[in-house]
């Protein structure tokens, strides 16, 4: 199904550490590059809540095979920096409801994404053999999960406030697509009373959100964080002028049949045929809004709609 060209084996980086003035944790990053080609786009992805910059394999390994520079923060929410880490994803949890940073991590995290945005130029001089080689000029962001708030919020989102404001624009205009992995929907009324008590943010507001995004979810993703059911993962499609495709994963929990690593033991919904659906299709989406010309996102909607035994529903705008 992959009509895209071959391209070349994957060097990864790590740690390439950026300037964070004030931040709690030195701010670093993980760079996977195509071993050769140039003009290369970037992705910035983000993690959900508790992961770093080495997870995500499945997905990282292939854009960066695909011909992209996969740029991955670790945010100050990963257990991999905290003193104290927790072993279970529940666990883990319970001790951020303690944290005091909790209010604020949602806004450090956009500033983390700037940040790597503003020192690309140093990110580029730190891996060997890739000077010259970055097109700054097609940037993409990905998140899972709070990754996914935390691009989502890069591309356009606003947090409404308790007195029903908004908060202020933190669009990145550098950034030209966007894909949202599990996204968290609408706030109000859709959050369920704990999310409403701990994780105010959530309630959000889609209808700033302008720039061109795909948004997947998985049909069976169900979240103590809303009163809505999965459909609520497919808000930031209903309800976004911007987010102009939808890739439901048939059978998909939260973690889309196993993206966050290899044999990972948070995956519920073990499924390499969806991860593969994950990769092919999150890659041709952002081939073709990155370069206009490119048939990549309508040949891989062709190719995955024919198939007698559907692992996705696409659906566009």
């Amino acid at each position: 199904m992959d009509h895209i060209v071959k391209f070349p084996p994957v060097v990864s980086v790590s740690p390439i550490t950026l300037e964070a003035p004030g931040r709690d944790y030195p701010l670093q990053v993980r760079a996977s590059v195509p071993a050769y080609g140039e003009q290369l786009p970037v992705i910035v992805f983000s993690h959900g809540f508790g992961s770093s910059m080495d997870a995500y394999a499945p997905l990282v390994n292939y854009w960066a095979a695909h011909g992209f520079v996969v740029i991955q923060p670790t945010f100050l929410d990963s257990r991999t920096i905290n003193p104290d880490p927790r072993a279970e994803h529940s666990e883990a949890i319970q001790a951020y409801l303690q944290d005091p940073r909790k209010p604020m991590m949602w806004r450090y995290r956009v500033e983390d994404v700037k940040r790597v945005l503003d020192q690309l130029d140093f990110i580029e001089n730190s891996v060997p053999g890739l000077k010259g080689r970055l097109d700054q000029n097609r940037i993409a962001a990905i998140g899972h999960s709070f990754g996914a708030q935390t691009t989502a919020t890069l591309l356009g989102t606003r947090v409404i406030n308790a007195d029903g404001s908004l908060t202020e624009d933190m669009l990145d205009p550098r950034i030209k697509a966007g894909v949202l992995l599990s996204a968290g929907g609408r706030g109000g009324e859709a959050l369920s009373s704990f999310a409403n008590e701990h994780f105010p943010h959530l309630n959000q507001s889609y209808v700033q959100m302008n720039t061109p995004t795909l948004v997947v979810a998985g049909d069976q993703d169900k979240s103590p964080l809303t009163t809505m059911g999965p459909e609520w993962f497919t808000d930031a499609y209903k309800l976004s002028p911007g987010a102009n495709s939808l890739v439901t994963l048939i059978g998909g929990e939260h973690m889309l049949g196993g993206i966050s690593g290899y044999l990972v033991t948070e995956t519920t919904d073990e499924s390499p045929d969806g991860v593969e659906a994950v990769q092919q299709l999150t890659t041709a989406y952002l081939r073709s809004v990155l370069y206009h010309s490119d048939p990549a996102w309508s040949s891989a909607c062709t190719d995955f709609q024919e198939n007698p035994n559907p692992i996705v529903q696409i659906t566009s705008k």
